[in-house]
């Protein structure tokens, strides 16, 4: 989440900071009940690797000649609506840094003009393209530099998908570690390729959105997590965001092992920081800062947007109170120059020195004029909106990914694709405009016409919309439209029409309810909205042919009418943002053939998912969501289970066939020991002088010019704040500032760099075996061995590659690496990732789904095609 509206901000009114001195919860939950994160002190600090020597050595440099306020300036937001962005941070103009925007959203840039609406998440993993996950992210990081954005809000790979009903899945890149790894790391090396900041988010366990804040009331849920799952399952892919280079992680509103996150020490200093080797800064969620001294001590180093416990009244747990805190001493001079170092750096590393745009636009109005600064009772006004076109060809980019995620479930008779000179007759809102206009509901907070995005911070403004209706009617003369999702009475078939009926099922943030849905699907459920299935059933009894077009955020069940006789062809075409009808049609009349595949499981029931990841909901007290089914989400759990879904993870058909064959395994790199080699120690990092500073160095500038409600870094009284130095801190449980050993499992960013050596290769070639061009992807499944001595999913993601367009008869070779970390597992006793030696026991399995082995692979025996 970003800047959300003004009503949301006054309801989610934050705990005040006695919760900040209470001890650190923990990782290794088994239960509620022993559920507590331990404290990892003093924050590590960046700069320690060669990769970020030359931005560091730069921000060192500037950041020497900084004063206290300057500094505290960097590290604070200015609060809400203080500023074109979601947020921005105060500025040093005294040394060339500008106020730092931060602002949404993963899929594009939110409240704004001239910009591209992009996929999001979920329909990006549907691709399985790895090529399409880092143009999308290029783009994603030009328009934000074209804006002036400096921090663009995304990737998010958390939530995961663990809750089918969850409100935000559909901004990730699907229910598994590793394609939300492969989608994470791609976007932010494309979005920083152009040299804005990628944020990555949220960390950690925001699986549910409602009750993940806090509030006057009650308090956020606690996500207990054990060990070996926050390694295996929810830290996964953000350890690939790491290592891909991200400037920033965003923390997320809930506690872990009941820790909030914003002051969770065990995972900002011990797990992101320290294990991870994280060099960029870490920044809250907005208004999910809820502690000043303790936070920062846990590692945080960027509040947004700034505010503190009630918003728009001027306060703030840093700001001025940083200040404070550092004449006192109760923060450590090293923690503050640790903060602002890990800020510049970045900035830095991504040559943002270098001529990098100012915001050119508003997030808080289309008007080209306007207050400078909103939130403020009296406001200089100005040019708050140039108009900068940023999109350039990114319609290109939009559109391929919203066609290549199609998924195609079901085609019996091989009734698609259609002819352009089929009788058509199409029903449903989900083909057409929103009849009060685009973009006319804030964030997309609606559902009317055609889904294209969920709800929420993650959206975008649509510059145009192409909806089915327009799309078909644009290639087909024999079409009909009956944009209804109530079947007409009067429909008199005949044999050779066939019914289109669209449906969808959405969700979003839970700062807007929609038809009774609090971002996550309460009232809804997995079904269709608007009576879809109805609908559906509907028609089925008039057509003898009917084709079903799903748009939808996530799994959704179709068991009212996947298995009637009518019912021939069922697309799932997920959330395609503006290219919504020309990525379709493209697939219905054949210039393409479908080629994704599905992200996540469709079930046949929610019965058939575990307990323990339904939503919770209790009026008081803090909700412990325990995480009981540990690694068996969605896939993982329905093969442990035995349970047979309706299409199973990895699923989707093409109009063509292919065939996988001769499969060959080679090593690479040798696991000769079960532990990877010993991490190269950490190189040496920025020091500065640790004397606590002048005080006179917080004090308000003569003659300055104070606008009501914004956060500056200035004392009226900072003589005093030093005289209290003496006075101690009730500082938390485990509290040191003596540095921890470095973890064995750290080593560079990521982690031990030996995990990502290639240690073995898999080649299989992939033949066109049908009349139709097409693409094929092919997954790699591990079957890790009974020996490690642990419970183990039978089948884990771990790779995937996907074809060049294939012409009948034509083949391609794909080549996919296996590393040492993709058969590993997280040893909870060392604290490290341990494998098979020599991968000894290890299977892999590849196909077109985690149920549709094509190939078999047993490290030391054979390969077969199966």
């Amino acid at each position: 989440m970003a800047a959300r509206s003004l009503c949301l901000v006054l309801v989610s009114i934050l705990l005040p900071s006695a919760l900040s001195s209470a001890s650190e919860p923990g990782l290794s939950a088994r239960a509620s009940d022993d559920a507590y994160s331990p404290p990892y002190y003093p924050a590590p600090k960046g700069g320690w690797l060669d990769n970020w020597a030359d931005a560091y050595e730069k921000a060192h440099e500037l950041v020497s000649k900084m004063t206290l306020a300057e500094k505290v300036n960097l590290t604070t937001g200015t609060g809400i609506f203080m500023g074109p962005c979601a947020g921005q941070t105060g500025s040093v103009l005294r040394l060339g840094i500008p106020n730092i925007c931060l602002h949404d959203s993963p899929l594009g840039v939110r409240n704004s003009d001239h910009n591209t609406a992009f996929p999001p998440g979920i329909t990006v993993g549907a691709t399985f393209d790895k090529d399409l996950m880092y143009e999308r992210g290029v783009g994603l990081g030009e328009e934000a530099r074209g804006k002036g954005i400096n921090v663009l809000l995304g990737p998010s790979v958390n939530a995961i998908g663990r809750k089918p009903r969850g409100g935000r899945n559909w901004e990730g890149f699907g229910a598994d570690p590793s394609l939300q790894a492969v989608g994470g790391a791609l976007t932010i090396k494309g979005m920083q390729s152009t040299g804005a900041i990628a944020s990555l988010k949220h960390f950690i366990g925001n699986e549910q959105e409602m009750h993940r804040m806090s509030s006057i009331v009650t308090q956020g849920y606690s996500s207990n997590i054990d060990d070996r799952t926050l390694h295996e399952l929810y830290l996964w892919p953000f350890a690939e965001g790491v290592r891909a280079g991200a400037g920033s992680v965003m923390i997320a509103y809930n506690d872990v092992n009941r820790s909030a996150c914003s002051q969770n020490s065990k995972l900002i200093n011990g797990i992101l920081k320290d294990e991870l080797g994280f060099q960029g800064f870490v920044v809250t969620d907005w208004l999910a800062h809820i502690g000043g001294v303790s936070s920062a001590l846990a590692g945080l180093d960027m509040d947004m947007p700034g505010d503190g416990a009630i918003p728009l009244l001027g306060n703030t747990y840093w700001g001025w109170e940083l200040s404070r805190s550092i004449l006192n001493g109760s923060v450590p001079v090293d923690r503050l120059n640790d903060m602002v170092t890990r800020i510049v750096a970045t900035w830095y590393k991504m040559g943002q020195d270098q001529d990098y745009p100012l915001p050119n636009f508003s997030g808080n109005t289309l008007d080209e004029k306007g207050p400078l600064y909103p939130g403020a009772l009296f406001s200089p006004s100005g040019v708050v909106n140039q108009y900068v076109n940023v999109q350039g060809n990114h319609n290109i980019t939009a559109r391929a990914v919203a066609r290549d995620a199609i998924t195609l479930l079901k085609n019996e008779d091989n009734l698609l694709p259609l002819g352009r000179n089929s009788s058509l007759k199409i029903f449903g809102t989900d083909a057409g405009a929103n009849p009060d206009g685009l973009n006319k509901c804030a964030d997309q907070g609606c559902n009317k016409g055609v889904l294209t995005m969920g709800w929420g911070s993650g959206t975008s403004r649509l510059p145009y919309l192409v909806t089915p209706q327009q799309a078909i009617a644009n290639l087909s003369s024999n079409a009909e439209f009956y944009i209804t999702d109530k079947f007409p009475s009067n429909i008199s078939p005949k044999s050779q029409d066939v019914a289109i009926v669209f449906i969808n099922s959405d969700s979003g943030e839970n700062y807007i309810t929609v038809d009774g849905n609090p971002g996550d699907r309460t009232s809804a459920g997995l079904y269709a909205w608007h009576n879809g299935d109805d609908l559906v059933k509907a028609a089925a009894e008039k057509f003898s042919k009917v084709v079903v077009v799903v748009h939808t955020v996530g799994p959704i069940i179709m068991e009212k009418w996947i298995d009637l006789d009518s019912v021939k062809a069922v697309l799932v075409a997920h959330l395609p943002g503006q290219e919504a009808g020309w990525s379709l049609t493209d697939i219905l009349f054949g210039d393409y053939s479908p080629s994704g595949h599905m992200p996540y499981t469709i079930p046949r029931s929610e019965s058939d998912y575990p307990a323990s990841v339904g939503l919770l909901q209790q009026p008081f007290g803090q909700i412990q969501d325990d995480y009981t089914e540990r690694l068996y989400i969605d896939y993982r759990h329905f093969l442990k289970s035995n349970v047979t879904p309706r299409y199973p993870f990895g699923h989707g058909l093409s109009y063509t066939t292919f065939k996988f064959s001769e499969p060959s395994l080679s090593v690479d790199t040798p696991i000769d020991s079960a532990y990877p080699p010993t991490r190269s120690a950490k190189g040496t990092t920025p020091t500065y002088p640790t004397t606590i500073p002048n005080a006179s160095e917080a004090a308000w500038p003569k003659n300055f010019d104070r606008i009501w409600r914004y956060l500056y870094p200035y004392l009226d009284n900072p003589q005093g704040a030093a005289a209290n130095s003496t006075k101690k801190y009730p500082y938390p449980d485990g509290y040191t500032t003596e540095p921890k050993p470095a973890p064995r499992a750290g080593g560079a960013e990521g982690g031990n760099p030996a995990l990502w050596d290639v240690a073995f290769s898999v080649k299989v070639k992939v033949t066109n075996t049908g009349s139709r061009k097409g693409r094929a992807v092919a997954q790699l499944y591990v079957e890790m061995p009974s020996s490690l001595g642990v419970d183990t999913p039978s089948r884990q993601l771990r790779q995937f590659e996907k074809t060049k367009t294939l012409a009948p008869g034509e083949s391609e070779d794909l080549t996919l690496e296996i590393t040492r970390k993709d058969i590993s597992i997280w040893d909870v006793e060392v604290q490290d990732w341990k494998a098979p030696v020599n991968g000894e026991g290890v299977k892999f399995w590849i196909g077109q789904s985690v149920a549709d082995a094509h190939v078999r692979c047993d490290v030391g025996g054979e390969c077969s095609s199966l």
